[in-house]
């Protein structure tokens, strides 16, 4: 402990040379600081970055999700047109003579509604209807349902339903079934249901194929906002499309459980989708770490760049500051060793405005005081001071004894006395107010007096205001019983009744009054002055509170500037005041200070 004890003593900051100080602020309050700020400010963004791209990826997946539902419903309704078209049941079940009027009838309905659609949908490659019907010859947007195209792999799934909804399957592609031969590796996908609406039309089967175009999903799942590889997977798991090109999905049935992921790999993910034909199909992105974290190490650099520039500009401006500091101080240090070895030379450095040049001029002006005082000059300086001190004592005194209140209190007197021998009473009373006050105003041995004698002077002074403004003023004062004792500063009200009067009552023509309500609650006296003159704007409210902020003495100057210079002389922080006004309305000061009844 005394080991403790004694270094705490010998690092005593006052022992501390300036430029090392300079060098704990700069390490303290400016390199610490802007390290530990930024490494911050880097972990935080590097974090929010980062959760804002998984989210932007898991946005746009969800993105691709409705496209790829969209562009899905858009074939199904497709499909529900001709699934529902009864004048299409009647052209591909009729049995025709001969190949023209089927041909006739081809021409006047399917061809028109085939040439309708397949602009129109976009994402629609082709549009074809299989009947077995042998009287229907192969024709756009119609073929024969061969053993071939019953031997398909998507024909063989709609022995796998009972209904008649829509299915979304992967298949060869058109020309590769019309010519007979089925496509080792399906790279197309499609819309195939049974056309069975109208069982009274339904002599043959009937089997509608929408196939889509492999670039709609090209566009779609190839989102340039998802910089990873996007997986399109059917309720088996088994991998139907996607953007990795390390998978040749068109050759492989792949389970997306056996594509290997590694730990620096994000799988997002989004719900299945729930609408047929899609249901419980699902859409897989897998993004790289690097490629999520792309964005935070560019946020890096110019972390880094910025935190290397503050502490550059930092440095060189506290340099410079601290060199202008430290170098003149040395040298005026040197300075003051030369006078006290007798060297009374003065300091040449150029005259600076700042406190190091303040004090070069100060020890200047010390230094040729010093010299003349060693030239036997001090002696007679010493006594010219003293004669024009005593001469100045003398004037005072002279003014002190012209201005004797007992002289002015008894020529007040006389006045008064004089008023009552003619009886004018009146009179007599308002002097004898003027006379009081006057005397409290001068006489200033107690800083607190009595509520009752605080409340006794503004009485004096309204009877001195009613007698000036006659019938224009009346007042009215409610004091607590228990509150009469209570210690105040003195006049500390009555500056607020005077504003109350001469700035307030005095604009009123008629019926202008002050009402004062003094109540004690809890050591607390609460002080209401309220009057109905001309009030004040907000301007002027706010000035009055603006004296609470200063804090220079007011000397002897009164007035509400004055009262809350004293206020806070009192009691500190400790009391309260508001002013409420209204201007043709009136004013009222609300004033709270803490007291011993």
């Amino acid at each position: 402990m005394k080991l403790i004890h004694r270094i705490k003593q010998n690092l005593h900051l006052d022992d501390i040379r300036l430029r090392n100080k300079f060098l704990m602020m700069y390490f303290l309050c400016v390199f610490i600081p802007i390290i530990l700020t930024n490494v911050i400010f880097y972990n935080m963004m590097s974090s929010n970055v980062q959760e804002q791209r998984m989210e932007d990826i898991q946005i746009s997946l969800e993105q691709v999700h409705l496209e790829l539902e969209r562009m899905i419903e858009a074939a199904v309704s497709v499909s529900w047109v001709f699934y529902t078209d009864y004048n299409l049941y009647l052209l591909l079940d009729s049995q025709y003579r001969n190949p023209a009027d089927f041909v006739a009838a081809y021409d006047g309905y399917m061809r028109r509604i085939i040439s309708s659609y397949t602009p129109v949908y976009t994402s629609v490659q082709n549009i074809k209807i299989y009947v077995d019907n042998p009287m229907v010859l192969h024709s756009g947007g119609i073929a024969f349902l061969s053993d071939a195209i019953r031997e398909s792999d998507w024909y063989n799934m709609l022995d796998q339903t009972t209904s008649s909804e829509p299915i979304f399957v992967r298949a060869s592609k058109e020309d590769s079934i019309s010519s007979g031969r089925v496509a080792e590796h399906p790279d197309t996908f499609n819309i195939i249901r049974v056309m069975d609406y109208n069982d009274s039309l339904s002599n043959w089967e009937k089997v509608l194929k929408i196939e889509l175009k492999t670039e709609s999903f090209d566009i779609i799942l190839g989102n340039l906002n998802i910089p990873g590889s996007v997986y399109l997977v059917d309720p088996y798991g088994v991998v139907q499309y996607t953007t990795d090109p390390n998978v040749n999905w068109r050759q492989e049935q792949l389970q997306l459980n056996d594509i290997q992921v590694s730990s620096d790999i994000n799988v997002f993910e989004v719900h299945p989708f729930d609408m047929n034909p899609l249901q419980d199909w699902y859409i897989v992105a897998h993004v790289a770490e690097d490629q999520i974290a792309h964005e935070a190490l560019e946020a890096r650099q110019f972390v880094l760049w910025f935190a290397l520039i503050n502490i550059l500009l930092a440095t060189v401006i506290i340099v410079v500051i601290s060199r202008s500091v430290t170098k003149r101080l040395g040298f005026l240090l040197g300075q003051m060793k030369r006078v006290k070895n007798g060297n009374f030379e003065l300091v040449k450095n150029r005259e600076a405005v700042d406190e190091i040049g303040q004090v070069t001029t100060e020890f200047n002006r010390m230094t040729r005081q010093i010299s003349s005082l060693i030239n036997d000059v001090y002696v007679a300086d010493i006594k010219e001071k003293n004669m024009e001190l005593e001469h100045r004592h003398a004037q005072l005194n002279a003014l002190q004894s012209q201005i004797n209140p007992h002289f002015l209190f008894n020529a007040l007197e006389t006045i008064r006395m004089r008023s009552m021998m003619k009886n004018e009473k009146e009179t007599a009373k308002i002097i004898h107010n003027m006379a009081k006050l006057f005397r409290s105003s001068l006489t200033w041995k107690r800083d607190k007096i009595k509520l009752k004698e605080e409340v006794e002077f503004i009485i004096c002074f309204l009877e001195i205001q009613k007698y000036r403004f006659a019938d224009r003023l009346d007042y009215s004062i409610e004091m607590d019983p228990e509150a009469e004792g209570c210690l105040v500063p003195k006049m500390i009200y009555l500056p607020f009744v005077e504003n109350a009067c001469i700035h307030g009552v005095e604009k009123v023509k008629r019926g202008g009054k002050v009402t004062i309500s003094l109540k004690l609650v809890e050591d607390k006296l609460h002080a209401y002055i309220e009057d109905n003159g001309a009030g004040m704007n907000e301007e002027q409210v706010q000035k009055i509170y603006s004296y609470l902020e200063e804090n220079k003495d007011l000397g002897e100057r009164i007035g509400m500037q004055n009262v809350l210079y004293r206020l806070k002389l009192f009691y500190d922080d400790q009391f309260e005041f508001s002013i409420t006004s209204q201007q043709g309305i009136g004013t009222t000061i609300y004033l709270v200070i803490p007291v011993q009844p």
